[in-house]
């Protein structure tokens, strides 16, 4: 595996443990620790997809010329998830779990698609095309590394 696959790769993993960890609490009715575990959830994705959309995504443009392939596709998701992600926040609010794991449902889904785009299309493509500017991209994609 190419080392931006393993590190972007390994963040999608955290995010889908955190969704897993707010489903359960939301299932078990405990809204305090839901709420955390959502906000979590929210604070984690926002922040992998800050660092993809100023990190990853201009370099990939750059390289190839283009900002309407993959990048443009996966900016539009990333609005979508960040759509859902507050309304799962109003779920929350509420303590409306129905409403809730709906969301929840919805989210893995599209995360799953994304994601998967991302790994086998994006992510190899860009490891091949950005090879002399990997090392920078990486210290770049990693937590931290692109603030609000």
């Amino acid at each position: 595996m190419n080392p931006l696959n393993e590190l972007l790769e390994g963040q999608h993993r955290q995010a889908d443990a955190a969704l897993a960890d707010a489903e359960l609490q939301v299932a078990a009715g405990d809204w305090p620790a839901a709420r955390a575990a959502g906000s979590a959830l929210d604070d984690e994705l926002r922040a992998h997809f800050r660092r993809e959309e100023a990190v990853l995504f201009p370099a990939f443009e750059a390289a190839t010329g283009s900002g309407c392939g993959p990048t443009r596709v996966m900016r539009d998701e990333h609005e979508q998830i960040r759509t859902l992600l507050d309304a799962l926040r109003g779920a929350g609010e509420r303590c409306d779990a129905d409403a809730w794991l709906g969301l929840s449902d919805t989210l893995v889904l599209l995360m799953q698609q994304h994601n998967m785009k991302e790994e086998q299309i994006l992510f190899p493509m860009a490891a091949r095309l950005l090879a002399a500017r990997l090392p920078a991209l990486l210290d770049g994609l990693r937590p931290a590394a692109v603030s609000a």
